[in-house]
């Protein structure tokens, strides 16, 4: 029952990510995702269901390091610490200007300043230059939402499932 539980999460997954626009950027907390050709092994441009299943299967094979056909919880760490060291890789290419394969504080400040403080802006409810606990309560329901509306119309990308800190 599990594991058909964890390939549906798997199957999914997989289907949102190919139903995702590929022209918006990958944010740094999600896994690469598949281009259409990769998900097409038959390359007759079109998407069935056993190629989608296929990846999921491959994805969980590729987890199963014993290939027991189950997956532990050090199996599932493991994978998520190699997708880490995969998007921290990424993250330090992408973002170290000075090309020492560091990052220092400079190359770590947020990009787009101005969105940067329009953002605030709009969290800032009352306008007065600070953020109380409810303000900040009430933006994160509101990306929450956003990013729901984003999954359950099959779109990939967001933070919908980061729950409450």
């Amino acid at each position: 029952m599990k594991t058909k539980i964890l390939m549906a999460a798997l199957l999914s997954g997989v289907v949102m990510t190919a139903g995702a626009v590929t022209a918006q950027p990958v944010p740094e907390n999600m896994p690469e995702r598949p281009d259409f050709a990769t998900l097409d092994t038959d390359s007759d441009g079109t998407l069935t269901m056993a190629e989608l299943e296929a990846r999921a299967n491959a994805r969980f094979t590729d987890a199963d390091a014993d290939a027991d056909g189950a997956l532990t919880a050090e199996e599932l760490v493991a994978q998520a610490t190699a997708n880490a060291e995969e998007r921290v890789a990424r993250m330090i290419t992408r973002l170290d200007t000075n090309d020492d394969g560091i990052l220092q504080m400079d190359e770590m400040q947020p990009r787009g300043g101005a969105r940067f403080e329009r953002m605030f802006e709009r969290m800032d409810a009352d306008k007065d230059g600070v953020l109380n606990e409810e303000e900040f309560a009430a933006a994160q329901e509101r990306m929450q939402e956003r990013a729901g509306g984003r999954h359950e119309r099959g779109h990939g990308g967001g933070h919908g499932s980061r729950g409450k800190h």
